[in-house]
């Protein structure tokens, strides 16, 4: 399996370019997977550079319902006509970030997209092929991210904290090794782990995604005693971590201290074959 990095909030190379935001291809014996589109078109940009054909995508998976995830989506339909594309069925709702001023923008997916035909809408566990599932539904939030505060969405016509209901995660399994795929981690890091756990009896072997401890609506890192709490669980698991946007580079370090080779920080460029 070979996971290659088409967007991320820092990159490897000059001739890449970065955003906030996050995209990674899979390529697996059978399928092309894209595990988001990044912010804008610049996962197309940079997948040209990397020999990444968008064109010959099998699957699209994004993992909630923020720009930073989709906002690549009118590109990839313009450019992949044969993809399933899986969201969660509540990730066209709308969503919002508070700055420091107390300033609210919107920070959902474009509306205009949500009834393209080759959208799928998945909730709790949805299998997609052989050895690739996706599973939503976290809701033992043990440790949870201070750096979600400010996150808001529509709700019934008022605005009220985002529950990140229409966060989804992504597992493939393939030669007896299991990889774990995180957007965000908005329901917790953690909680997505002690949940992959109970649907699969087993931890998995490899974890890629987000960490959600540094906040860019407010610009704060993640309270001392949470990357603590987080990094001794991590620590205490046989797992390898590949990190990346949300986690923050500050906290990644942190845990980096403790975690050593047991973490890495995924930047755009970055290649990961296991």
């Amino acid at each position: 399996m070979i996971i290659k990095v088409l967007a991320e909030n820092t990159t490897e190379s000059k001739n890449l370019g970065s955003e906030h935001g996050l995209s990674l291809f899979i390529r697996t014996k059978e399928h092309n997977i894209l595990f988001d589109v990044g912010a804008s078109e610049l996962f197309y940009q940079n997948a040209e550079k990397l020999g990444v054909d968008i064109s010959d995508i099998d699957y699209l998976i994004i993992s909630h319902g923020h720009y930073d995830h989709g906002g690549g989506l009118k590109k990839f339909l313009e450019e992949n006509t044969k993809a399933e594309i899986f969201l969660h069925k509540l990730a066209f709702e709308k969503y919002y970030a508070r700055d420091l001023e107390g300033d609210m923008k919107y920070i959902g997916l474009d509306q205009d997209l949500k009834t393209n035909r080759k959208i799928v809408f998945t909730s709790d566990r949805f299998f997609i092929s052989k050895g690739i599932q996706l599973f939503s539904n976290v809701m033992d939030k043990k440790i949870c991210s201070i750096s979600n505060s400010g996150l808001l969405m529509e709700r019934n016509g008022k605005i009220v904290k985002d529950v990140f209901a229409h966060e989804q995660n992504l597992i493939i399994e393939e030669d007896g090794i299991t990889l774990l795929l995180t957007g965000c981690s908005h329901n917790g890091i953690v909680n997505i782990i002690e949940h992959f756990y109970e649907l699969k009896g087993s931890m998995p072997d490899y974890v890629i995604g987000g960490f959600h401890l540094f906040s860019r609506s407010t610009g704060g890192i993640e309270d001392a005693e949470t990357i603590d709490k987080i990094t001794e669980y991590l620590s205490g698991t046989k797992t390898k971590y590949y990190t990346c946007h949300c986690t923050g580079t500050e906290a990644f370090e942190k845990i980096k201290l403790i975690m050593g080779v047991k973490i890495e920080y995924l930047s755009t460029g970055s290649e990961v074959n296991i």
